[in-house]
């Protein structure tokens, strides 16, 4: 038997071809069925225009898309230098655009899934406080281009980082209002995930009703994790089970064409690994995710707590950034080669929201000759085969009806537009 799932709000829209046997799913083909082709729109056009054109990819994310590409041109020149205030003020708008997706998701996507569609409007106090944090520092949001080779366009004064400061605040009481009612400083100190699961909140009554619909181990996959887009706080690294490395060499990662459907499928060393907020945790060894692994593995129950529980880490951190910014120093430095002349190979990997985002970039003369972009989703979301599954693949078989596959498709944060970019 087989049946057809069309799912929307990804940002476009995709569909799931489900095979049943035995009133068990046994296979899901994922299709993706429209592209805009930005890589082909890239080519021959002057180096810089990528990062005008690549924020436009996605309208959640487009910031890390940014971030990607001002790091491939950046690496195709040997000597350049970045200054510690722009590399922060780099990562704090993007820990910022992590967060605002996370609300998004968690109060859009997944309690509605859950049938708690009146919390819907909770998503809009935190992302919208967060997206003033970004448009403070970057000058608006989303799409916007203020980082370039050499550094960033922007000049926040101290009366800036107050005001950014207030909004990561506000965003925090929020968190312990709503989401999880503990003090987020100390939540990721909890080294039991029993603990977690008897705090009030939104997330409570999330976990408190998956366990009722005995639905905790559902979603398995691989158990294989790999993170690219390291920084100050995320760790690069591959994860599997309990072995984990930081050997990583881009040169591994492989896109296959899909005869079924626009997006790509991705494999590191010919393997399917799945990237995001549970991977990035499984990487830095966050305890509490950590004990919620050994427990539950990586299961839905899993993403969604990792994701949520990534939200107070991100703020409480990026307030630490803050704190290390020195107004004295240069925003940015002109690098010794001209990006406009220049020919050279480059590759740039950020965290974005939805995991790991890598950009490669082929620059002849200034020009680009070629443009590679390997988003989340295509981690998460390659469309194998019913021998060797994808990712999310794996994680719907043996379910046993297309609802709760749409809610394990959804638990991975899909992007349509992204995917196929």
């Amino acid at each position: 038997m087989k049946k057809i799932k069309l799912i929307e709000k990804i940002e476009g829209e995709a569909k799931l071809n489900i095979s049943y046997k035995d009133n068990i799913i046994d296979f899901v083909e994922i299709e993706f069925f429209s592209s805009r082709n930005i890589e082909n729109i890239l080519k021959n056009r002057p180096a810089l225009d990528a990062l005008v054109i690549n924020p436009r990819v996605c309208g959640i994310c487009g910031h890390a898309h940014l971030q990607a590409t001002v790091k491939a041109l950046e690496s195709t020149i040997s000597d350049i230098e970045i200054s510690k205030k722009a590399k922060i003020l780099r990562e704090l708008t993007l820990n910022f655009e992590m967060i605002q997706n996370h609300f998004k998701w968690l109060y859009l996507t997944i309690l509605p899934l859950l049938g708690y569609k009146h919390t819907i409007l909770k998503a809009i106090k935190p992302s919208q406080q967060i997206t003033k944090a970004i448009a403070t520092i970057a000058g608006q949001y989303p799409h916007n281009s203020y980082a370039i080779v050499g550094g960033v366009v922007c000049e926040p004064t101290a009366l800036d980082f107050v005001r950014v400061r207030t909004y990561i605040d506000e965003v925090i009481g929020f968190f312990e209002s709503e989401v999880v009612k503990s003090a987020s400083n100390e939540l990721l100190k909890c080294e039991n995930i029993e603990e977690l699961f008897s705090k009030d909140g939104d997330l409570a009554m999330i976990i408190a009703d998956i366990k009722k619909k005995g639905l905790q181990k559902i979603g398995k996959s691989y158990d294989r994790f790999i993170v690219f887009g390291g920084n100050s706080y995320f760790k690069r690294g591959k994860s599997l089970k309990t072995k984990i490395t930081t050997n990583l060499d881009e040169k591994y990662i492989k896109e296959f064409e899909n005869k079924t459907s626009f997006a790509k499928n991705v494999f590191y060393k010919d393997k399917y690994y799945e990237v995001g907020p549970l991977s990035r945790a499984m990487l830095k060894k966050t305890l509490l995710i950590k004990d919620l692994h050994r427990k539950y593995g990586d299961s839905l129950l899993s993403r969604i707590v990792a994701r949520v529980c990534e939200i107070p880490q991100l703020l409480n951190y990026s307030k630490k950034l803050l704190d290390e910014i020195d107004l004295s120093e240069p925003s940015y430095i002109k690098p010794k080669v001209d990006i406009s002349k220049h020919t050279g190979f480059g590759i740039g990997s950020v965290e974005a929201a939805r995991g790991s985002l890598v950009h490669k970039v082929w620059l002849e003369y200034g020009n680009i000759k070629e443009y590679q972009i390997i988003t989340p989703t295509q981690w998460n979301l390659s469309n194998g085969t019913k021998e060797i599954p994808g990712i999310a693949q794996k994680a719907m078989f043996g379910l046993k009806d297309e609802n709760l596959a749409e809610l394990i498709f959804k638990s991975f944060d899909v992007c349509s537009v992204c995917t196929t970019h």
